[in-house]
This record gives C-alpha cells, sequence and structure tokens, in this order.
C-alpha cells in the first residue's frame, strides 16, 4: 500500500537515501519545514511502506575493490538457461538482469584487474548462445543510492 509522493516526500527520501542518520532536526532545517513536519512525513511513508528500513552501507572491503563493469548481452532464445547457468559459474558476477532492449541481459561483474575483466569478457563472449556483447566500465560513481 503505497502512498503517491510529492516533491518534499521525493526530498526527504532523497536526503534519508545520502544519509539515513540525518536527524529530524536536519533534515527539516534543509527542507525547509517545520520538525514535525518531517516527523509526520516520515511515520506515513513508513507506515504506507515506501520506506520499509534504514540501512548502512559499508566503504568497499578489499574484496570490493578492483573494476566494476556492466556487460551487455545479447542472448539466443534457445540458449538462454544455458548461458544464465555458465555466467552463475563466475565468481566475479555480481548480478544478472533480463533486460527490454537490444539486449537481453545487463551482468555487472567486479573483477580485481583490468586484466582480469579482459579474460572475463573472453570467456563471456566463447560461451555458447552468446551472440554479441558490449562493455561499460564504472570510472567513477557520482550517486550511489544503493544499499
Amino acid at each position: 500500500m503505497t502512498t503517491a509522493q510529492d516533491p518534499l516526500d521525493r526530498q526527504l527520501i532523497a536526503l534519508l537515501q545520502a544519509n539515513a542518520r540525518a536527524p529530524t532536526a536536519d533534515l527539516a532545517r534543509r527542507l525547509g519545514v517545520a520538525r514535525t513536519t518531517v516527523v509526520a512525513r516520515l511515520a506515513r511513508l513508513e507506515r504506507s511502506g515506501v520506506i520499509t528500513g534504514y540501512t548502512v552501507r559499508l566503504a568497499a572491503t578489499e574484496g570490493e575493490q578492483g573494476v566494476l563493469a556492466y556487460v551487455n548481452l545479447a542472448v539466443s532464445a534457445k540458449s538462454a538457461r544455458a548461458v544464465i547457468e555458465r555466467l552463475s559459474l563466475l565468481p566475479e558476477l555480481r548480478q544478472l538482469a533480463a533486460v527490454s532492449g537490444e539486449f537481453d541481459y545487463l551482468a555487472v561483474l567486479r573483477a580485481p584487474t583490468t586484466q582480469r575483466l579482459d579474460m572475463l569478457l573472453d570467456e563471456i563472449g566463447t560461451i555458447d548462445g552468446v551472440i554479441r556483447t558490449t562493455t561499460s566500465v564504472l570510472l567513477a560513481m557520482r550517486v550511489d543510492r544503493v544499499a
């Protein structure tokens, strides 16, 4: 049961995504509203299921450093299940999503080095059923609201 969000709700959510521990007084000051308004809005957003919890994002650990790449894959429909199974065996695979558009899947890979990423991309390209790939390497994260 979600409720309609107005611009103030969206601004409040964005501030919380940047810092879930921000005091309500600070949130109110940044939004230009009364603290009681923030408290009431938070309660409503929680009650309606828009906000389901608060979390902590940890700094990158040694296992999370390296090169992050987004790989678009065009896959033969008949081979899709086998391709997914083969990709699932790669320890560097962080996420695999079915997507709409020109490509069928989006894989998120984290490799320790560009050399390892290059080997992974070569390996992915040789999987039966993979028709074509394009890769984008993450250079810098400008906004990160994923916990």
